[in-house]
């Protein structure tokens, strides 16, 4: 039987890691079916803060290590990611400070073997872009709050340039529960 692969993607404090939760609670996966955020693991390792999203070297250490979760976690029925590897690459498009810049940061995130593999995957996959809440901008001093509406943007443009299809849920459905249907509701499952 094929896995179901979900990842649950957007801006910060956009209410990921609580519909993770609430996903994996209502389907009852255990820890192996769940890829969960990996930035903040990375950033405490390595000693990056919030002030170095726009080094690739950052950008680059969470992707590889979201992918190396990903595929450690491979071949449940059902598997949740809280991000993937489309999320640095979306951060490192934000900082870059021009278009050469840009194009120069995207072409080396996506040019590894790791990152075509899962994209790959990505493309039978189940995206969903959850979209800024304004209510619900956090700064915890490790989350970006800044540039909601544009990271959403990229977002969109990214997931679409590189064929991945997605759903967006926004701020006309808050209540966690009606997430969780809709997501399932995506998903059929």
């Amino acid at each position: 039987m094929p896995t179901t692969s979900i990842y649950i993607v957007g801006p910060s404090s956009t209410g990921k890691t609580t519909l993770c939760r609430a996903l994996a609670e209502k389907l009852g996966l255990n820890s192996d079916a769940i890829v969960g955020e990996v930035a903040r693991e990375v950033m405490r390792r390595t000693g990056f803060t919030r002030n170095d999203v726009g080094r690739l070297e950052m950008q680059r250490a969470i992707m590889e290590a979201h992918l190396l979760e990903e595929e450690k976690k491979s071949g449940a029925r059902i598997q949740l990611c809280d991000r993937s590897a489309i999320d640095p690459i979306v951060y490192a498009l934000l900082t870059a400070i021009d278009e050469h810049d840009a194009k120069e940061k995207y072409e080396r995130l996506t040019d590894s073997e790791a990152f075509q593999r899962a994209l790959m995957r990505y493309r039978n996959a189940i995206f969903v872009l959850l979209a800024p809440v304004q209510e619900w901008l956090v700064d915890d001093g490790v989350r970006n709050t800044e540039n909601q509406l544009e990271y959403f943007g990229l977002f969109k443009k990214t997931l679409a340039e590189l064929d991945i299809s997605f759903h967006e849920i926004g701020k006309e459905m808050m209540g966690l529960g009606d997430r969780v249907d809709r997501v399932l509701g995506i998903a059929q499952l």
